[in-house]
């Protein structure tokens, strides 16, 4: 399944992008926390494809929901069962434009990510901070952010409102090199 995800993004960004300077995940890292009374949850996925273009700084990559690791089996269970109805809903999804950054320098620079990500099957704008970093021919981006569950349509039940927030801290951490 990552491999066929894997070429349908490059598929995408090869019809409009002929000659531009594409870079492809090497290694990276997805996760998410989730801080509540009762429990904090976190889980943390290696399973990620994603393709950068610095000539205009557009970025897409695509997440399994499936692939997800949690330290308890069973939350790992309710998550893919319960919340995220991962049958119906395989991929977390983010298309977009990098900002704000110079593939000249090594410095680490702060760049903003716009676009659209899609969790659930729900698609909405988002605008995250980030940084990118060149340095021996890799391009490294790593970016923090908290989204609502309500606002993809993921819902807590009542009584579990105290084990689950309702914000989830998103953390992505991608290493590219040039295709």
């Amino acid at each position: 399944m990552k491999i066929k995800g894997f070429f349908f993004l490059l598929f995408i960004f090869s019809c409009s992008h002929v000659i531009a300077q594409r870079y492809i995940t090497q290694a990276g890292t997805v996760s998410f926390f989730s801080a509540a009374p009762v429990e904090n949850i976190k889980a943390e996925t290696a399973d990620v494809t994603s393709i950068f273009i610095s000539d205009d700084g557009t970025i897409a990559f695509s997440v399994p929901i499936k692939g997800f690791q949690f330290e308890k089996k069973l939350m790992q269970e309710h998550f893919n069962d319960k919340y995220m109805e991962s049958d119906r809903y395989p991929r977390s999804t983010f298309s977009g434009v990098i900002t704000g950054f110079n593939m000249n320098t090594t410095n680490l620079q702060s760049v903003r990510a716009k676009g659209k990500l899609t969790i659930h099957g729900i698609t909405k704008p988002i605008d995250v901070p980030g940084t990118l970093e060149v340095k021996n021919g890799l391009v490294y981006m790593k970016s923090k952010f908290k989204v609502k569950t309500a606002d993809y349509g993921i819902t807590i039940p009542t009584l579990l409102w105290k084990n689950i927030s309702e914000e989830i801290e998103i953390t992505i951490d991608l290493t590219y090199k040039k295709q």
